[in-house]
């Protein structure tokens, strides 16, 4: 039988209300809390940088391909190009690309009897995949094509719906400007459909419709379009991808990963690393700072048993060992209430969302997301363990200079 672990178990999960045990107690709690705390920073920071992620690519994929104009703005008409399939197969024969898809934008205005609406339309085709942006639509359908004509079907965000005080299946006049013409030129299209996604970006800006609409406005060919949106299986890999596919383009075109069309809100995302990095040095700080004092009190109070231990032949390293058993249960006890606790309101919020932020357009969303990287679990648990394993040695070397024929004597 191993003695020191004996004596640390009996010490431990002494059923008997002490001082000992209330602070055994407090520090099992203090460390179940900052292991939990750790991993649901970690859960929540990575759920909320994946959710705007995944709500800037579905909207405009992860990397443009269009004219490359060195001093254009990101958001803004696209000079044409004409359509070249054998690029667009030398795009997809890269590995990790998902998906090509064109696309042409046009500003214009949109008018009712009592107000209007700037904004700028995204025209797209029938092979356009719209299940990236199903989780944005709130009402009706998105917009139809047809092969005879353009289509005369548009679908509004529910903000510009609402500043209009418009509804889906209402008809809208839209005004679209022409270089250096005077007059805009009108149409009137149906609303059959509208998007939310909770980003300002979007949401105050975009109109969603047909392609062929924008090439006719522009007098462009059938062949010609605005650019190519890219869909990649790995967002991760954006800028390596972006320069591979960069060398695979004609002249005078261009490639651009979303980040440089966004810089502002992939640079507040990577701000959340910091707090994440923050949170888990405090938590380890605090655990640490809580385990050494919760043991040298004990070693304190376990003054006269060291003394009768060492008195009947135990060496220093044997009650040295019974503090670093009792460090390491305390603290094996605390990972585990800390990492089922965690993990519990990680399982209760995928499934019932039950905490919301309190302004969904500060944060562009309602619900709390949360997403839990398994490594990066593992990683705080035997990190945890490590550090305060290592930390056990301090309070346990203050066992080490108590003297017999003093401590026995000890009250």
């Amino acid at each position: 039988m191993n003695t020191a672990s004996f004596i640390a178990r009996r010490i431990a999960f002494n059923s008997k209300r002490s001082f000992s045990g209330f602070i055994i107690r407090l520090a099992i709690t203090a460390t179940a809390i900052s292991v939990a705390v750790m991993i649901l920073t970690l859960a929540f920071v990575n759920g909320f940088q994946d959710a705007v992620s995944q709500k800037i690519f579905s909207f405009w994929g992860h990397l443009r391909v269009q004219h490359y104009e060195q001093y254009k703005s990101a958001i803004a008409e696209e000079s044409p190009i004409e359509k070249n399939d054998t690029v667009v197969n030398s795009i997809m024969a890269i590995k990790g690309v998902k998906q090509v898809q064109p696309f042409a934008t046009k500003y214009a205005i949109l008018k009712t009897a009592e107000s209007i609406e700037g904004i700028l339309f995204k025209g797209v085709n029938s092979q356009y995949d719209f299940a990236s942006m199903q989780q944005f639509l709130t009402q009706g359908r998105w917009a139809g094509f047809n092969d005879s004509t353009y289509s005369r079907e548009i679908v509004l965000s529910e903000y510009t719906a609402k500043q209009l005080q418009l509804k889906v299946n209402d008809k809208v006049l839209i005004y679209f400007f022409k270089g250096n013409e005077q007059k805009p030129r009108p149409d009137k299209l149906t609303i059959v459909g509208l998007y939310k996604t909770n980003m300002e970006e979007y949401d105050k800006l975009y109109a969603i419709g047909d392609l062929k609409l924008v090439q006719r406005l522009n007098d462009w060919d059938k062949g010609e379009i605005g650019g190519y949106e890219i869909f990649l299986d790995d967002y991760h890999k954006m800028e390596e991808l972006n320069d591979e596919i960069f060398a695979t383009l004609p002249d005078k075109w261009g490639s651009k990963s979303i980040k440089d069309v966004y810089p502002n809100i992939f640079d507040w995302l990577q701000l959340q690393d910091i707090n994440r990095y923050v949170v888990l040095g405090v938590m380890i700080v605090i655990a640490i700072i809580n385990l050494v004092t919760c043991l040298i009190i004990m070693v304190l109070e376990r003054t006269r048993m060291i003394g009768v231990l060492k008195a009947v032949g135990a060496t220093d390293w044997t009650v040295q060992k019974i503090f670093t058993w009792q460090g390491a249960i305390i603290t094996s006890v605390g990972i585990a209430i800390g990492l089922v606790t965690a993990l519990g309101i990680c399982y209760l919020q995928q499934r019932t969302g039950f905490m919301k932020f309190w302004d969904e357009n500060a944060y562009y969303m309602l619900v709390v997301p949360v997403k839990v990287i398994w490594w990066e679990v593992l990683l705080v648990v035997l990190g945890t363990l490590l550090v305060c394993t290592l930390t056990l040695m301090i309070p346990s070397l203050v066992s080490r200079r108590i003297q017999p024929a003093k401590a026995v004597q000890f009250r």
